[in-house]
């Protein structure tokens, strides 16, 4: 099932405002650098975070503000990432507070984000100055901003709505993401705030939001660096006024569709974006023994320098699948593994049985020269599919991220 897409990201479900402005994080003063998002009721929350050991400090804060389940706010900083500073955690609760003032609400309703350089220390003052302009300014046609205020080297936002029906009620789920390097499996450099009119109990809310991670925000890479800030936090505050999910009946999985189309769509769009990228890449895996095998197999291959490369050159290097596969820690018979490429100008098969097949070399420079392409893996072990995202590896992503600092 999919849902029609509609306008308006983050502020599309009914009850929500948002905004995004320079407060001076940011040297460039062109550049929005502090985002707020707000309910207009008190929303169930749930949240998904990096499995990198070394955590930023507002994703401890977070994570402590979640307890409850419940939530009010997102104010998000980009510039610095207010991780490994000796003021951290003081600093992100600080953040929250000068927040929930502005707002009238409880520091313990708000969620709170860093994205940006790691170690310095982050500064308070700017935020200070900048929150009372911030919280005027709030509005449902804010998300465009606020989806501008929390890019780091992201070229383009990132956000997405969908429609949806719950007992014949309708309802609307949307959000914003950053993220363009320091991508890989298992999260991302990536921040993802979302937000829904439905009401859905807290507990079905996370288990959503975890079952809907596993299969999008964790197959993504751009460059195997797995940072130490992502997180995807979803707010739900009921204003569509359905009868609230409270099991895992026909509504819950009409809910969990939506999450996943949305999710989904910003995977492919962070991807797209991956920094220095030319081409999206779509790895799909079918066959597998399982499905922790088909996702390792999908993860390896999207991950692979080396055909990450190849797919710059347009080069149909399908040997580099296969060598990806079989490190990939997935368990599967090499004898019985089929690679075939496709894109808008067509489909090539390269490889049946373990082994190579003649093809056109004119067909294979058509095909990968495109700006979307899917590799398309047929294993021969099981029923289990997993489809993975990322981009090609170019000389501009060593450029940005040669001097990304100073």
């Amino acid at each position: 099932m999919t849902y029609p897409f509609i306008s308006g990201g983050v502020t599309a479900a009914r009850g929500f405002t948002a905004a995004g402005v320079h407060c001076g994080i940011r040297k460039n003063r062109t550049k929005r650098d502090l985002a707020l998002i707000v309910s207009d009721r008190p929303a169930t929350a749930a949240a998904v975070y990096t499995k990198n050991l070394v955590k930023g400090a507002p994703l401890l804060v977070t994570k402590r503000h979640l307890s409850d389940g419940t939530a009010r706010a997102v104010i998000c900083n980009s510039g610095i990432a207010n991780t490994c500073a000796f003021d951290g955690e003081e600093k992100a609760e600080t953040m929250c507070a000068m927040t929930a003032e502005a707002l009238g609400i409880t520091a313990n309703d708000v969620i709170v984000a860093s994205t940006g350089v790691i170690g310095p220390s982050l500064p308070l003052e700017p935020v200070r100055a900048g929150l009372p302009a911030l919280a005027s300014s709030l509005s449902r046609e804010g998300g465009a901003d606020a989806a501008e205020a929390i890019m780091t080297t992201d070229t383009v936002k990132k956000e997405f709505a969908v429609s949806f029906e719950l007992g014949g009620i309708a309802c609307v789920l949307g959000g914003i993401a950053k993220g363009s390097g320091m991508i890989a499996p298992n999260m991302a450099t990536m921040l993802c705030f979302l937000t829904t009119d439905a009401a859905i109990a807290a507990p079905l809310l996370r288990k959503a939001l975890a079952e809907t991670a596993e299969d999008t925000f964790n197959m993504l890479s751009v460059d195997g660096d797995t940072s130490t800030n992502d997180t995807v936090a979803l707010m739900a505050n009921g204003a569509a006024g359905n009868a609230p999910v409270t099991e895992e009946n026909e509504d819950y999985h009409t809910f969990l569709a939506a999450l996943r189309q949305v999710s989904t769509a910003i995977v492919r769009a962070l991807a797209a974006d991956g920094e220095g990228a030319t081409r999206l890449l779509e790895c799909r895996v079918a066959g597998a023994k399982s499905d922790a095998d088909a996702r390792l197999a999908a993860k390896a291959v999207i991950g692979s320098a080396l055909f990450k490369s190849a797919m710059f050159g347009a080069d149909a290097n399908w040997g580099r699948v296969l060598c990806a596969l079989g490190y990939s820690g997935a368990e599967l018979d090499v004898r019985g593994v089929s690679v075939a490429f496709r894109s808008p100008a067509g489909h090539l098969a390269v490889c049946e049985g373990g082994a190579g097949i003649p093809f056109s070399e004119d067909t294979a420079k058509a095909v990968l020269s495109e700006k979307e392409i899917t590799v398309e893996i047929s294993l021969s072990d099981g029923n289990a599919s997993a489809v993975a995202w990322g981009c090609d590896l170019t000389y501009d992503y060593v450029k940005i991220n040669g001097d990304y600092r100073t």
